[in-house]
């Protein structure tokens, strides 16, 4: 392996740091993006108990506003219920939109690899083959074993660059597509939490 990257020169430092900066944001992301971390089924059928059993006090908004993500959404909403639906929708919307950029955290630095990768690694070529025309002007083309060897030195950049992207871009699009199905789940919580409170919807307890 290190003699793979020292035949790739030194473009293959900036492409490996990209990989260990891919894979620590696939791995957080992963661990920050669980359904039942993000949107628990459960959480607004509690709200509800609460609200019906005169419990929802301040300790309990602040216990909701530190539970998760949606809690955080339902704790804006319950806190100026009193002022009326538009405030109320105006405060979860407030609150959503700083979720939503919680959520969104390091995907534009996990995008940025997956396009920047590929680029290292096509500059990595086109330094090499400019080194291996030098070769060729100085010694001509009679070796072929060492123009081989210059052009394959030439394409590790490139294939390295690929194998950072790739995964990169595929992991990207996975974020991407599973923060858009949370916020839809918050955007229904919330939508609910809203008619309930605001007496347009009546709510059973085993609802999640």
């Amino acid at each position: 392996m290190f003699e793979l990257v020292k035949a790739g020169g030194w473009l293959m430092l900036p492409i490996i740091l990209c990989s260990i900066i891919a894979t620590a944001i696939v791995i957080e992301r992963f661990w920050t993006l669980r359904a039942a971390k993000v949107a628990p089924g459960n959480l607004l059928a509690q709200v509800w108990k609460w609200i019906k059993g005169n419990e929802l006090d301040g300790r309990r908004l602040a216990q909701l506003r530190t539970h998760s993500p949606l809690g955080e959404i339902l704790a804006a909403g319950l806190g100026s219920a009193k002022y009326g639906r538009e405030i109320m929708k105006e405060s979860i919307d407030e609150a959503a939109g700083k979720v939503i950029h919680e959520l969104e955290k390091y995907l534009n630095t996990l995008g940025t690899i997956a396009a920047v990768a590929p680029l290292l690694g096509l500059l990595g070529t086109v330094i090499g083959m400019i080194d291996v025309f030098t070769v060729i002007m100085l010694q001509g083309s009679g070796n072929a074993a060492v123009l081989a060897g210059g052009i394959s030195k030439a394409l590790i950049t490139t294939a390295t660059g690929l194998t950072v992207a790739i995964p990169a871009v595929i992991f990207h699009r996975f974020f991407t597509r599973r923060v858009d199905e949370l916020v839809v789940v918050m955007e229904q919580e919330a939508t609910r939490l809203v008619e309930v409170v605001q007496g347009e919807r009546q709510v059973n307890y085993s609802e999640s």
